[in-house]
This record gives structure tokens, sequence and C-alpha cells, in this order.
């Protein structure tokens, strides 16, 4: 992570996403979230110290929060910045907070001079149980029609890969490839956590994650998620496999410290045990759960997104939209259509076009907007239409529906109209 901070500050996408935008898409209950002008820069600084002090081992609890608050800060600041692997590292982060993962092979352990070797299985159980959920939540998303039966969205990445050195204009043609890609993603996120678990299965399956990742690295550009997973997989071998990896790195470097770690037999004392292990019960309960409120709600999943986010829903739509905004005066009737560059950069443009929850809230940002500019009883109409997957193009708002009148929330959104398809799964 504090690479990727790194990396992200090196790219301007710090400017480009949080200090050039006038307007930023929020989460609902968390409008109060924003950028602080310069000041973002100094979240982006305390983030990548954490980070950095979280791995060493320094500080740890403090470290561990102030990651967790900053990253977080972070990720709340603008919705168009939502990816999976960003929620994942959240909650990792918050998880972390109730585990000593201080208590061996660190600063704090070297300077405290305690040398533990056990810790309650739990700890680690906990954060392999976190990837499975990733992982196979993951492959049950992918058994719908689109992905299985269709071959869809792969069907159009991969055939836009044609650059590629030798599979371009070969492989990433052929129709079958995009079936199988599309079956053998589901087989893998499904089996992955249990092929991690079995110790006969496990190193295979770790040289499978190897390749999976590192494979979909060079297809789509998902930035250091591949090597976020890669690393992460490592927590499935026994402690034994990190001590003769640790040995060998003692050797190389010559760290007497690490040697007399590895050979001490101590357990660690935890404090507040039973209220940490509460914590986590309710937090593992809560990623168990929350990824299925989607069956709250009407319609095709897909296209209204109502329940699409926070829910390991990973890579299976491709959308792209045209959203038009009409402005009307209540008392004149007077209208005006609304250039939306004025407003939003390209990428929050791109974005906003075919996410329900994205146009309502800048509708009333534009409501609001024109009212401070003389508008009377302002009313805000839609011309929004969508391509889901492959599909040709349908509205996805009802043009008829001030949107004025309509309210943010976690509510069935009634004016988005219906896809009239049943993209079958779960």
């Amino acid at each position: 992570m504090t690479i990727s901070i790194i990396r992200f500050w090196q790219k301007g996408w710090i400017e480009t996403l949080y200090l050039e935008p006038s307007f930023h898409f929020s989460f609902y209950g968390f409008e109060w979230v924003k950028p602080l002008g310069d000041y973002t820069y100094l979240i982006f600084l305390v983030c990548a110290i954490s980070a950095f002090l979280v791995g060493i081992g320094y500080k740890y609890y403090l470290s561990i929060i102030l990651f967790f608050l900053s990253f977080t800060y972070i990720e709340l600041m603008d919705k168009t910045t939502y990816l999976n692997h960003y929620y994942f590292i959240s909650i990792l982060s918050f998880l972390m907070i109730f585990l000593p993962c201080n208590a061996r092979f660190s600063v704090d352990n070297l300077i405290n001079k305690k040398k533990y070797t056990f810790i309650p299985r739990w700890n680690v159980d906990s954060i392999k149980f976190l990837l499975a959920i990733v992982y196979f939540y993951a492959g049950l998303a992918k058994i719908n029609s689109d992905w299985l039966l269709n071959a869809q969205p792969l069907k159009i990445w991969l055939t836009s890969n044609y650059d590629l050195p030798i599979i371009g204009n070969t492989l990433m043609q052929q129709e079958w490839f995009h079936y199988m890609m599309s079956w053998s993603g589901m087989f893998y996120d499904l089996s992955i956590p249990f092929l991690l678990i079995y110790k006969r299965t496990r190193i295979y399956a770790f040289l499978l994650v190897l390749f999976f990742h590192l494979f979909t690295a060079v297809l789509f550009p998902i930035g250091m998620f591949p090597y976020i997973m890669i690393i992460a997989s490592i927590i499935f071998f026994e402690a034994e496999t990190h001590k003769k990896i640790l040995k060998k790195i003692s050797i190389i470097i010559n760290l007497s410290a690490i040697k007399s770690l590895i050979t001490e037999n101590k357990y660690f004392t935890y404090k507040n045990e039973k209220f940490a292990l509460f914590i986590v019960t309710i937090f593992l309960i809560f990623q168990i759960t929350f990824p299925f409120r989607n069956i709250f709600y009407p319609g095709e999943l897909f296209w209204n997104e109502q329940g699409y986010r926070f829910s390991w829903r990973v890579m299976l739509i491709e959308k792209k939209g045209y959203s038009n905004f009409k402005i009307v005066n209540g008392e004149s009737k007077e209208s005006f259509y609304v250039m939306n560059d004025k407003f939003l950069t390209e990428f929050q443009e791109r974005q906003m076009s075919f996410q329900p929850d994205f146009i309502i809230e800048y509708a009333h940002y534009l409501g609001n907007y024109y009212t401070e500019k003389g508008v009377n009883k302002v009313k805000v109409y839609v011309d929004s239409y969508v391509t889901l997957n492959g599909r040709i193009n349908k509205r996805l708002i009802d043009p008829n529906t001030d949107l004025m009148k309509e309210k943010r929330g976690f509510k069935n959104k009634e004016w988005i109209l219906p896809l009239n398809e049943k993209i079958k799964g779960f």
C-alpha cells in the first residue's frame, strides 16, 4: 500500500481526481467527506507513512488506525474512484486493528524484546476467512447467464486487446477462448479458497494464484489488485513455511534478531481478547450477509445497480451511457440543456452516465446550482440511454420524472426504468 499511494501520487491522480473537479460524488451518509484542497496531499502523506509503519510493525496500533482512517477517508472523498480492491483494503485494515500483527517479526517486538511465538489461531483464520469471502463471492457472482452463456463482458474486453504481442490477434479474437476464460474464472474464484486451505493442494493453488493474477494484470488495467491478492494469499501457508523463509532471509542478511525470534517459544498475552473476538465475529457476519442486500430490490441488479457495490461482483458488467439533463423553470416553463463538461471531468461524466445513484446526486447538484442562479422552482429531467454487456441502448431513467422531487437513499428507485430482461444467476 505504501507503493500504491506513492504510485497514485506520482501519476498526478490526487490533483486530477480530487482537486480539479468542482463537484464530487459522495456515498450516501458520507456527504461530509470531501477533499481538503491542498491539505488533501497531507491525507495521502499520512496514509503512505502509516502504511509503511504497519509494514515494519512500528507503533503498530497507532499506525493501523491512522492507515484505516486516512485510506478510508480517501476512498469516501469521491465515489467515482470506487473499486472492489480499495474496499477490500479498507475492511482488511479495520480487521487488523483488532489483531496483534506486531506480535512477531516487527520493530515493536524487537524494541520490547518480548519475542512471542504463538498467537491465537483465530487471528490468522479471520484474515483467511475474509480472503475466502472475497474469492468465493466473486465466483458466485459469475454464475449468471451473461458471464457463462454469453461470455459477457469478457467477449468485449478480450477482443479489444488486439495489440497484445502474439496472442492479441489470435487467442483474444477467438470465441472459444472467451468462453474458456469466463468458465475458468468462475471455477477459479469458487475453488481457490478451498485449494489454499487444503495442505496437499496449497502449493499448486498458490502457483495458480500467481498465474491467474499476473495474467489478468496483463489483460486488464486494474492497478495493484493482482499484486495485493498474490501477497495476501501467503497467509494460507502454515507457520513452519514462514519460519523456513525467515531463516533463509536471516542467513542471507545475518540478522541475529530474526534468528532468536524463530527459536523462542512464548505465548502472546492478549489484552481484551474476548472483546476483540466479539468485534471480529460481528464484522465477519456483516461481511457474509451485506453482499446479498440486493435481494430486497426488484429488477435486474446489473441494470439498476441497487446493492451492487461492496458485494464482490468483480468485472461483471460493461456499461456505457449518455445522460442529457434538462433544467426547467417551474414558473415560466422555460427550459435549457446542461453541458455536463461544465461541471464534471471526463472521468466523472463517464461514470455518471450509466449509474442511477450518480445521476440523482448530480441532478440535485444541478437543481441547487441553478436555484442559486435565479431559476425559480427548478425541475430537473434527464434523457438517459445505457448499453449493458453489448445490448442495444435502452432508456435507464424515466424522462418524465422530476429528479428534484426524488430523494437519495436506500429505498427502491422507482424512477429507474426496467431492463425487461432477466439475467439469470446469483
